[in-house]
């Protein structure tokens, strides 16, 4: 009897995938394709996503054939643009599924007469905040300059100026994408506006998102820095923001973080391989209202203080946040209130003497306008609770993985009798139940406009939204 062993690439042939072949210009690749292994890869490394193939468009068009094709071979599709938050969505298995990336479409235009950016599907923040800061203007960007904007928008996405000026998704004022029928198509306030609520806040379960278009704001510099302490400090110094936090104006934005700063020779000598606390954030307003915001934090003697007045371009590197693929697992949560218990329970996992292996654990400050709804709203137009927490850790092994994610999650579960029981699904990088991120009412409409735009269930997203008839399930 004679058998025929298959290269990988003639498996792959064999498959509904194979009818992809050649779109995108030639920029789809099938497993065991030598281009596969580097396209599959998200921003987070740590996860392994192998979908039945991976497409990188560079136009409408080519989203536009890849989501045809997909259809008429039986496969679903997965958009991505960076892939920072690619755990739930590989949780949901990918053999199925035509991963999508966007990250080839980066293209920026700024209208500095109308205050408006219009970028494409794959743009990085930081395609998008040096240009506008040539004209004197601000987005609102999150805290690290790689991230997509599609995502972090979609997502929610807050920032440095969020306790002022609200979430990003309802920054939007116009969303492109290609929809399951493989239309092209523009949602804002006057055309496909259910859709346009939906898309704000309600993530990538729509369509493939190849523009967006968002509100610019006149900030050419803010009062910003960090204020940085020994480990050996944190209870007194998280006391203290944990007293200030809540009355502290709208003007200002923070984040507290337990930091174990890695001994890598990048790494300035003061701070390389320390334990540290460190308070973070933009005030927008004079230099004296800063410094008066910023008062009774700066009473306890930071080591380092690098508070000033500097330009807003600056900003979305203010919080040191890696650039570039890193391997990392992480857990998140959200807090109504930091009293004594609370303190004491966070001092307890992640204080001095600690072992956990977390490289960071952090609070940030919400509230001010991220706890109201604005006149104009998406489907998540704010945050019920005080604080969101996210705990991370470096996972460059399997072994560091598991124990950084027992770490992360030993945290959050630590915070529980504190929890609001709801969710920041940007945040949220593991499998949760979605439901947790929204209203009940929202996640009616939410459900009932996917029924409408997707009923054959094409998209799937990372935090994926069901359609209305599937058993009433709130998780896929």
């Amino acid at each position: 009897m004679t058998t025929t062993s298959l290269t990988p690439t003639a498996r792959a042939a064999t498959t509904p995938a194979a009818t992809l072949t050649g779109l995108c210009d030639g920029a789809v690749h099938l497993p065991g394709d030598p281009g596969y292994d580097a396209a599959r890869v998200p921003w987070n490394v740590a996860v392994d996503q192998r979908p039945a193939a991976v497409a990188l468009p560079r136009t409408v068009a080519h989203v536009q054939e890849v989501v045809r094709a997909a259809a008429a071979a039986g496969l679903r599709v997965a958009p991505q643009s960076t892939g920072h938050n690619a755990g739930p969505l590989a949780a949901q298995g990918l053999s199925d599924v035509v991963v999508v990336r966007t990250e080839r479409m980066r293209g920026v235009t700024i209208d500095p007469t109308r205050r408006l950016a219009r970028v494409e599907g794959g743009a990085l923040w930081m395609d998008a905040t040096e240009p506008a800061a040539d004209h004197r203007l601000a987005a609102l960007h999150g805290s690290s300059p790689d991230v997509g904007i599609a995502g972090y928008s979609l997502g929610g996405g807050m920032g440095w100026y969020a306790r002022q000026l609200g979430l990003a998704a309802n920054s939007l004022t116009a969303v492109e994408l290609v929809t399951a029928d493989g239309e092209h198509v523009r949602a804002d306030a006057t055309e496909n506006r259910e859709l346009f609520w939906a898309l704000r806040g309600g993530g990538g379960n729509f369509g493939v998102v190849t523009a967006l278009e968002f509100r610019l704001f006149p900030i050419e510099t803010a009062y910003a820095g960090m204020l940085v302490w020994d480990r050996d400090h944190a209870e007194r110094v998280l006391r203290r923001w944990a007293d200030w936090a809540p009355g502290a104006p709208d003007a200002v934005t923070t984040s507290f973080r337990f930091l174990d700063v890695p001994p890598l020779p990048t790494v300035p000598e003061p701070i390389r391989g320390r334990s540290l606390v460190v308070i973070d954030g933009a005030v927008l307003g004079c230099d004296a209202e800063a410094r008066s915001i910023l008062g009774l934090l700066r009473g306890l003697g930071p080591e380092i203080d690098t508070f000033g007045r500097m330009p807003a371009r600056a900003l979305p590197r203010l919080h040191l946040d890696p650039e570039g693929p890193t391997p990392a697992v992480s857990d998140s949560t959200l807090v109504g209130e930091l009293g004594d218990a609370a303190i004491d329970t966070l001092l307890e996992q992640v204080g001095p003497g600690s072992t956990s292996s977390l490289l960071a654990a952090e609070l940030r400050q919400l509230g001010g306008a991220l706890g109201r709804t604005p006149e104009e709203h998406g489907a998540l137009a704010r945050i019920d609770a005080a604080y969101a927490v996210f705990a991370v850790a470096v996972a460059a092994t399997p072994e560091l993985a598991a124990q950084g994610q027992l770490d992360a999650e030993r945290l959050t579960a630590s915070l529980r009798p504190w929890s609001t029981g709801r969710s920041y699904l940007n945040f949220a990088e593991n499998d949760v139940d979605v439901s947790t991120g929204y209203d009940a009412s929202v996640w009616r409409q939410l459900k009932g406009i996917r029924s409408a735009l997707d009923p054959d269930d094409r998209f799937l997203a990372n935090h994926r939204v069901p359609r209305l008839f599937e058993d009433g399930a709130v998780t896929p």
